[in-house]
Formats: structure tokens, C-alpha cells, sequence
């Protein structure tokens, strides 16, 4: 089994033991979160779901048998995949009519020299009171695209935290926190919390997602500093594979500076914003 096997396993896996159920299309499985935290996706189907055989060949028709449930559902219409595992999903994505986008697939190089501690950064415990704005600045980072710095800040943070969106959020991570399923790093400065991140383990394979600097802190090595926290948690806890998705390629450049390396492409397919079709 490949490299890339192991992470198509690891995609698979990760809704199913995060409250989704799975409903088959053909080529394609929808996973539907039941319970409270993130929706999910759809992605190429894995067969029984314990190892990946040959690349499904997916279709036009197939997307959009998916769209339309995604909407009956009132779910994202999101796909997610890697694009050397199922090469054929592109095309039916756009064709289908949505936008697709890639990003650096990257996996941390058992042999890279280890980046030391940031004194600012530290794990957070499910009772951390600075959990909720934890959970909460990805949300601000990620509104505000790139690594130049923006004008959200301290007084944005205290606002979004305060919605109760934030407190359900913070609820959710907290119990996966509890039970080992998540691990979550920050940055704080003077009782702020100025960048975090997450990883999710299946077995001994991590996934380190949702890293996102405070827009006004950026370009100051935060986003390093909670990767490499990150990082060296889930291999203390017997990580053996631990791989993440940059956002462009001057993300993939910082994560390289510590120790990954790009294997592949992650793609994301949504529907086009409005105005851009």
C-alpha cells in the first residue's frame, strides 16, 4: 500500500468516527454529519472502506446526483479528494459546474530536523478557558485569505468568540479533545490567542488541519510555531504519518521550513461565488 493509499484510507475513515453517516452514489460516498460539529463531504468511494483498489471513474451525472442531495439535505456541496488517487473527478467537478481548487498535499519528513519550541505556543485541555477563542481565530484567518496581514485583531476575535456559533464550536472540540480524537495548539500573547491549530489522528496516521493566524498578528511565525507543536504532540503520542494540506504554495513554503514535504494534490470542489461563474 502507498503513501497516498494510506491517506485516501485516513479520508475515509475520519467522518465515519465523527458522528456522519455514509450514503453511497456509485463512485462517490456523501458523508453526513448527524450530530453536531463540522459537515462533511463527498469523495470517491473506497470500496468496503478498508483499503483502496482501482481509481473510481466518475461521471458528470454522478457529481450531480450528489449536488442535488447535498441541497435536499441543506449540507455544503462539497467534494474533497486527492488528485492522483481519482484523476477522473476533476473533469465531472467541472463539468457538474463547480469551481475546483488545489493545494499542496504535504507529508512531514521522518528525517527532518525538529523545530524548536515557540514560547508562546502551547496545548490546549478541554477545559482551557482560552479554548473558545481558540477554536474561533481559524475562523477570522480563513475569512481573510493569504499570509499578508489584515486588519482583524484582538477586538474582532472577542466579538466573534462571543456568537453563539463559537460556543457550540468550542463544546465540539472540547469532547474530542476529551476522548483523543483532537489535539489543539495555540499562540498566546498577553492572554490572547493570536494562532491555533488542530491534528486528528486515525490510528497512526495525523492530519494537522485548521492552522490560521489572527489577521493583524501575521508574519511573525506563529503559524510555525503551532504546526511545529502540533507535530511534535502527535508523534509523542505514537503519530507515525503525519500530513496536512497547504493552502497555496507560500503556506506549502513555511510548512517545508519545518520538515514537510509535498506528495500530492489536495482538491476541494465548491460551487462557484456568485458573480464568478
Amino acid at each position: 500500500m502507498t503513501l497516498l493509499d494510506d491517506l485516501e484510507r485516513y479520508y475515509d475513515t475520519v467522518p465515519r468516527t465523527g458522528g456522519a453517516r455514509a450514503e453511497g452514489f456509485g463512485p462517490l460516498t456523501l458523508f453526513v454529519q448527524e450530530g453536531t460539529g463540522w459537515p462533511y463531504y463527498a469523495r470517491p468511494a473506497l470500496g468496503d472502506g478498508t483499503a483502496p483498489g482501482p481509481a473510481p471513474e466518475v461521471s458528470v451525472a454522478d457529481v450531480i446526483r450528489v449536488r442535488a442531495r447535498q441541497r435536499e439535505l441543506g449540507v455544503p456541496e462539497a467534494f474533497e479528494w486527492v488528485a492522483e488517487n481519482t484523476p477522473s473527478l476533476r473533469a465531472a467537478a467541472e463539468g457538474a459546474g463547480l469551481h475546483v481548487h488545489a493545494h499542496p498535499l504535504m507529508v512531514l519528513d521522518p528525517d527532518a530536523v525538529r523545530t524548536p519550541p515557540h514560547p508562546e505556543v502551547r496545548m490546549l485541555g478541554a477545559d482551557d478557558p482560552l479554548l473558545r477563542a481558540a477554536v474561533t481565530v481559524p475562523m477570522l484567518a480563513f475569512a481573510a485569505p493569504g499570509t499578508a496581514r489584515g486588519a482583524a485583531g484582538p477586538a474582532e476575535l472577542a466579538a466573534a468568540a462571543a456568537d453563539p456559533a463559537s460556543g457550540t464550536r468550542r463544546a465540539h472540540v472540547a469532547r474530542r479533545i476529551g476522548s483523543g480524537q483532537t489535539g489543539l495548539a495555540a499562540a498566546v500573547r498577553d492572554g490572547v490567542v493570536l494562532c491555533s491549530g488542530q491534528y486528528n489522528p486515525v490510528g497512526t496516521t495525523v492530519e494537522v488541519a485548521g492552522v490560521g493566524t489572527l489577521p493583524a498578528a501575521r508574519r511573525q511565525g506563529l503559524a510555525e510555531g503551532v504546526t511545529a507543536a502540533l507535530v511534535a504532540d502527535a508523534l509523542a503520542a505514537g503519530a507515525r504519518t503525519v500530513f496536512l494540506s497547504a493552502g497555496d504554495e507560500d503556506v506549502a513554503r513555511m510548512y517545508g521550513r519545518i520538515g514537510f514535504r509535498r506528495v500530492g494534490t489536495a482538491l476541494i470542489a465548491e460551487p462557484p461565488e456568485e458573480g464568478t461563474a
